[in-house]
Parts: structure tokens; C-alpha cells; sequence
């Protein structure tokens, strides 16, 4: 039989029963009527008409052979209305040709409704009278279609899942996979409904984070009961998949509101596993009842397991970009971060005419606390501060923590000047309260720095000049806040012009070294020398240490300086060493600043240094401020231990201004101490500093430590000092800080002031 019509027209057509001769019927007609399909014999054409249908028609299409052959337009009415026109097309095309033979597939409504799926093999045979009749067979393929479909439909489903991996994994957003996960698991499970809902933490309930079928607008608003209330709920529950086939039947749980507002009869529902639990429910439902195949259930897990990894690798990713991006303390956002918004305020700036501000805030007296209660409290501290500072800002502002005891504030669109300083005082006033730690009361106190933007500055020019002004707020007594000015970004190039021309002075030896005598009060002869660090600016002339090293401290550059004041120191004490084989060693004395002292590779620094110039470490003295004590006491002994075991002499300098106590002095494995000019000055005229140095030069003693006076300027001091017990001294009285040329002058012919002396 052509794929297109059996005969619509014409005479009845003879019924079941014709005798087989005058309707070219086979004559073991009782055999064939047992095949398990319909044979039929119609004629071609439009035209034609069914002569013979089998009685096999019944149990396939639900109506009798008399029926079927009775109505000659039944055939064509009982095409399915997908098939209709194409197969009646066809059939009027292959009447008319000269095709012997056909075989297509088509459906057609089964008497009560349902669709039957047929294979219609013919052929084209003439009968005595040269009348052409299809003599053909219609099989029932319902079942090998329905299993073709079924393989079609999990082969989908597979490519379904494995494109949405794919898609996780190229980086599409969360929203966009749970939407292509509710639209895969609506259209291939063949549900109207289906959602993807989130549990909430400490709420039992489940919010829909992405759904179709459902209302528009549902997404991120409509929440889901948690437990029995649900379907979604229960699942959670049992941590397993969960059918309901027909509403109607079900008591275990209630329908969500949500569900019975789109009226569903069946439902499957499985968990989304997350990386610390459950993430929630992927649910499919249908308003037909219905049952969900073990194919239906694997599919939809595999979508959510899918979803589930996503969601994992998503918040691993989150964690990563938050520490990447936050203070591990304080849990606020850290100097990148804070950048980041900053030139993103300041694009906003240069669109529209607007104000933003930048206050950098520092905890005073912060190391003291470090020092004194510990690392760990001081720790505590900034965690408690941090929140304390948020708290007085606007939800549109950021504070973020650059490191040590410094916070960055962003305020983002503001009025004008009054408005960065009223949030300054808002966060002095927070301030006020006291901070328990460990059942005690601290108080802090904040130095703030204010710059304003307009949009045209760079983000690192506006840090800099908020630390600027926090630095000034510091210098004038803390506790304050200082307004960034034009006499301030007038220091501040200074300084960033002393920062980049230092940074050339190395590469274009530029530093040197001058040296003081430091001599011997017992017989006035030159015992040593401290290497005294100056720079030669091409245009400033010789720049005096105090306006550079407090830079190169800052930017880092202490470290390269540092080494090649103690190579160019040794080599020259070594120098002075080999020109002098018979006198006595002369000590060579080199400052070390609080950073380099911090440093861990000091100790190599130093014997680097030695090793390279051969000089005996014993000549080798290395002086640190009091002040350093102040910083880090504790680990201060440490490191002068490490540059004790090398050999070198060590020695506290500027004693007296910095508050030492005397039990750092026990502990340190310290030679000498020189005792401030600041005492030196008032030696013999003002009793108190008398005193003092007296207290100091004793208390050395006691120690087995050398006493140095230095800043010695007038022979009275020199007298006073001597009378003291004061071992060495070194001041302009003797000389100022020479070239190592004369320093070599007065080693060979003795020094000026033992001639003046004579």
C-alpha cells in the first residue's frame, strides 16, 4: 500500500467474505486471518475502494472488518492530523505511478482514541480485468516506536546533562545553568513544571531560585515549606528521590501553594547535593498523573548532580576570590579590592560632576599594644576595630584594611568637604568606647588622614595623599584628623622626588661615607671610627642622612643601601687594617637601621661582608638605636645574638631618649652603650644632665659595658666626661665627619687636636 489514501469513493466496497476469486483474496484465507497484522486488498487510486481487510483489524485499530471496509472515508479520517497530508499526498502520487511496490510509516487513532503506529508494506498487482489493487500488509509498530522514542528521549537526556557540564565547566553563572537545567528537565522528562529551590540556612523552608511553567517573577520570591509541608520538603528529608504519580493518592506530604496554584497531579523530585549539604530540590511535575520512569529519575538526578558540582566549584572559586580579596582577620576587603573600587568611583566621577573621598585612619599607639599585651591581643583588637569603623559608615561606603593597624575608607559620592569630615568624627566617636579584652578595658584612639576626589587624580596618588595627611594628624599629637592640603602635596613631591632620585643614586654611585674619629678619653688617641652615610645629589649637593633614610626605610631601599654601607665600611676598614700592620686594629663602626635590624638575612649581610673584605669580625662594630627596643624587644634578642655568634661588637646607641628598660639591657648581648648628646650638651653646666650621664656611665660599668659620650663639643664636656669614667667620645671637639682621606692624614701624622693638646 502507498504511503497516501486508501480509495475515499466509489460503490460500497464487498465486505469480509467475497469469494476469493473476484477479489484476488488468496484461497488459504483461514491461514492468513491469523497473521498478526492486517492484510488488506484495496484498489489504487483515489478512487479505489477497501475490498478485503483481515479480522486482525480489531485487535489493532478497534473496529470490525465490515467497518472499516463499510465507510470508504474512514482510513483517511483515522490518519493522524500530523500525518494526514502528507500520506494522502503520497498515495495520490504512487496511484497514478508506476511503482510496483511501497513501505512507510505512518500513524493512525486507534477507535478509542489512542495512536497506533503502523508499517504499511504493498504492492501493485493488475487483476484479469487490468484493474490495479494494492495487495498489502498494515503491522502494528506501536511498541518498536514507542522504544525508538524511548532511546531517542535518554540519548537527549544524556546530551542534555553532558552540555550543561560542558557549560559549567566554560564558566556560565549559576542562573543560567539552573535555567537550562529546569528547561532540559521540563521538555525531556515531558512536564509542564519544573523547579530548582535553594534551602535556607537556619529557616527549614526553600526558595525557588529558577523555574519553568511557573509565574512569571517566581525566581528569587516564592518559597517552598520545608518537611511534610511539601514535596521538596520531604525530599530533603529522606535524601532520596521522590515520586508522587497522582496527587489524588498522596499522604505522605501536602502539595506546596506554589504547586497547587499550577494545578500539578504528579510530580519527581530529587536533592541537589552541595559541598556542606544539601543545596536543595530539583523538582519536575506534570497536571496529568502520571509515573516516572527509573530512566526519568536517573535523568533528573544527573542534571541535579551536575547542578550540585557547579554550585561546589562555584563556591570554591568564591572562596578563593574572597581571600584573594579580603583580610583573613578582619574579614574586610583588603588594599586590592579597595583599588578596584576606588577607580571604579572615579570613572563614575569623570561621568558626572560629584565628590568622593578617601580617609586613611591608623590606630595609635597600636605597636605598643602588639608589644606589651602581645601579637594575639593585638590581633583581637583589629578584629574588634573593624566593625566598630563599619558601623559608622554608610551602607555605599567601603573600609578596608591595608594591613598592620591601617584601614582605607571609601566615601563615594559625597557633598563636599563637611561630609568627609563629619565621617571622620563619626568614627572618632566610636572610638570612645572603651575595648574589652579578656575582661580588660582598652583604649584607642585613630589618626585619619581626608583627600578629596573629583575624578581627574590617579587612585595611588590619592592613597598616598591620605597617608600623608594621616601622618600629619599623627605628627600633631594624634587623635585628630588632617585635611589633605597644597602645603602638604608640596612635601609629599618632595619626597616622591627624593624616593625616585634615590632609587638612581646606587646605580649612579651617587652615596659615600664620611667618617668621625671616636677616641680614646684615657690618652685622647683615635681608637676607631663611625661610618657616617651621605649622598651627593647631582643638583642638591650633599643631602644630610634625616631627609633620605626615613624614605628608603619606607620604599624598601634600606636593604641594598644597608649592604653597601657595610661592604664599602669593611673594605675600608680593611684597607686602613693592611696600611697599619703593626698598630692597633681601628674599629669600625656602621649604623643599622630598625628595618635592617628586623631583617632575617642581616646575619648573612654582615658576614657576607666580611668574608668579601677578609676583615677580622672583631673590628667590625654595629650600632642600634634605643628605639628599635621600643619596636620589637623581644625579638631584637634574637637577631643580636645571630650577629653576636659572627664575632662583631655591638653597641645601644642614643641611650637615654628612648625609655629602655634595664632588663632589655641584661638580656641583650650588648659591649657599649653611648649615652644621647642630648646629656652630653648639659655635661658641667647643668647638674641634672651631670647626673644622669653620671647614673648611665655607673650603671654601664655594672654591666661590663664601654660607655660612648658622643655630640662632645667644648673641652668642658670633654673634662666632665673623662671625670665621669667615661671610656670614649666622639663629637665636633675632636672632628666632624671627614672624607676617609684625612681620616688616613691623621692616622699617619697624628691627629689635630693631640698637637693643639702638645
Amino acid at each position: 500500500m502507498a504511503s497516501g489514501s486508501k480509495p475515499r469513493g466509489g460503490a460500497a466496497a464487498p465486505v469480509h467474505g467475497l469469494p476469493a476469486a473476484s477479489a484476488g483474496v488468496p484461497e488459504h484465507q483461514g491461514l492468513l486471518e491469523r497473521v498478526p497484522a492486517i492484510l488488506y486488498v484495496a484498489e489504487a487510486g483515489p478512487a479505489g475502494r477497501w475490498l478485503y481487510v483481515s479480522p486482525q483489524i480489531e485487535a489493532i485499530l478497534g473496529f470490525s472488518p465490515e467497518q472499516w471496509c463499510a465507510d470508504p472515508y474512514l482510513w483517511a479520517r483515522q490518519l493522524h492530523p500530523d500525518d494526514r497530508e502528507s500520506v494522502l499526498a503520497t498515495e495520490t502520487e504512487e496511484a497514478s505511478s508506476k511503482h510496483q511496490s511501497n513501505a512507510s510509516e505512518y500513524r493512525l487513532r486507534h477507535r478509542e482514541g489512542h495512536v497506533v503506529w503502523v508499517r504499511d508494506n504493498a504492492l501493485l498487482l493488475r487483476d484479469g480485468e487490468g484493474h490495479r489493487h494494492w495487495h498489502g500488509v498494515l503491522s502494528d509498530i506501536t511498541e518498536h516506536k514507542r522504544a525508538e522514542a524511548e532511546l531517542e528521549r535518554r540519548a537527549a537526556q544524556q546530551a542534555a546533562v553532558a552540555r550543561l557540564g560542558e557549560h559549567a565547566l566554560e564558566g556560565a553563572t549559576m542562573s543560567q545553568l539552573m535555567q537550562e537545567v529546569v528547561s532540559s528537565a521540563a521538555q525531556l522528562v515531558g512536564a509542564g513544571v519544573a523547579v530548582v529551590t535553594e534551602l535556607l540556612p537556619g529557616h527549614g523552608s526553600l526558595l525557588v531560585r529558577a523555574g519553568h511553567g511557573l509565574r512569571p517573577g517566581s525566581a528569587g520570591k516564592v518559597t517552598v515549606p520545608g518537611g511534610n509541608l511539601s514535596q521538596s520538603g520531604y525530599t530533603l528529608s529522606t535524601g532520596g528521590p521522590v515520586v508522587v504519580a497522582d496527587w489524588d493518592l498522596e499522604d505522605r506530604f501536602e502539595p506546596s501553594p506554589a504547586m497547587r496554584e499550577r494545578r500539578v497531579r504528579s510530580g519527581l523530585t530529587v536533592v541537589i547535593e552541595g559541598r556542606k549539604g544539601p543545596f536543595g530540590v530539583l523538582g519536575v511535575h506534570s497536571r496529568a498523573a502520571r509515573s516516572y520512569e527509573a530512566g526519568d529519575v536517573d535523568f533528573v538526578q544527573a542534571l541535579a548532580n551536575v547542578l550540585g558540582d557547579a554550585f561546589e566549584r562555584q563556591a570554591a572559586e568564591d572562596d578563593v576570590r574572597h581571600r584573594a580579596l579580603h583580610d583573613p582577620l578582619t574579614g574586610l576587603p583588603n588594599k586590592v579590592l579597595f583599588m578596584d573600587r576606588l577607580e571604579q568611583a572615579l570613572a563614575r566621577l569623570r561621568r558626572r560632576r560629584s565628590l568622593a573621598a578617601i580617609l586613611f585612619l591608623d590606630l595609635d599607639r597600636f605597636k605598643l599594644v602588639n608589644d606589651s599585651l602581645g601579637h594575639q591581643k593585638g590581633d583581637q583588637l583589629l578584629a574588634a576595630a573593624a566593625p566598630r569603623i563599619k558601623q559608622a559608615l554608610r551602607a555605599s561606603d567601603t573600609v578596608a584594611r591595608f594591613g598592620g593597624d591601617e584601614f582605607g575608607i571609601l566615601l563615594d559620592d559625597i557633598s563636599g568637604e563637611h561630609d568627609a569630615v563629619e565621617m571622620a568624627e563619626r568614627i572618632a566617636a566610636v572610638f570612645t568606647r572603651p575595648f574589652v579584652l579578656a575582661g580588660t578595658e582598652y583604649f584607642m584612639t585613630t589618626s585619619v588622614g581626608i583627600v578629596l576626589a573629583q575624578g581627574g587624580e590617579l587612585a595611588e596618588d590619592l592613597i598616598r595623599d591620605a597617608d600623608a595627611a594621616m601622618y600629619r594628624a599623627k605628627e600633631r599629637g594624634r587623635a585628630r584628623y588632617e585635611l589633605f592640603d597644597e602645603l602638604m602635596r608640596g612635601r609629599a613631591m618632595s619626597r616622591l622626588r627624593v624616593e625616585n632620585d634615590l632609587r638612581r643614586a646606587l646605580e649612579r654611585d651617587e652615596l659615600l661615607l664620611n667618617y668621625q674619629p671616636v677616641v680614646s678619653l684615657r690618652d685622647h688617641s683615635i681608637v676607631g671610627v663611625e661610618a657616617l652615610l651621605r649622598w651627593q645629589h647631582p643638583e642638591r649637593g650633599l643631602v644630610p642622612p634625616g631627609d633620605f633614610i626615613p624614605v628608603a626605610e619606607e620604599n624598601g631601599l634600606i636593604e641594598p643601601i644597608g649592604r653597601w654601607v657595610l661592604d664599602r665600611a669593611c673594605r675600608q676598614a680593611a684597607q686602613w687594617y693592611h696600611a697599619r700592620p703593626d698598630a692597633a686594629p681601628l674599629e669600625m663602626s656602621v649604623n643599622l637601621s630598625a628595618v635592617q635590624v628586623k631583617h632575617r638575612g642581616l646575619a648573612n649581610a654582615v658576614q657576607a661582608a666580611l668574608e668579601a673584605t677578609g676583615l677580622d669580625p672583631a673590628c667590625l662594630t654595629l650600632e642600634i638605636t634605643e628605639s628599635v627596643l621600643l619596636e620589637d624587644a623581644d625579638g631584637l634578642g634574637g637577631a643580636l645574638a645571630g650577629l653576636k655568634a659572627l664575632g662583631v661588637q655591638l653597641v645601644l646607641d642614643d641611650f637615654g631618649t628612648g625609655y629602655s628598660s634595664l632588663a632589655y639591657l641584661t638580656r641583650l648581648p650588648l659591649d657599649a652603650l653611648k649615652v644621647d648628646r642630648s646629656f652630653v650638651d648639659g655635661v658641667g653646666t647643668e647638674p641634672r644632665d651631670t647626673a644622669i650621664t653620671e647614673a648611665i656611665v655607673a650603671m654601664s660599668h655594672a654591666l661590663s659595658l664601654q660607655v660612648v659620650g658622643e655630640g662632645a663639643e667644648t673641652a668642658l664636656q670633654i673634662a666632665e666626661l673623662s671625670r665621669l669614667g667615661c671610656d670614649l667620645a666622639q663629637g665636633f671637639y675632636f672632628a666632624r665627619p671627614v672624607p676617609p682621606e684625612q681620616i688616613t692624614r691623621m692616622l699617619e701624622s697624628g691627629p689635630t687636636w693631640l698637637a693643639a693638646a702638645r
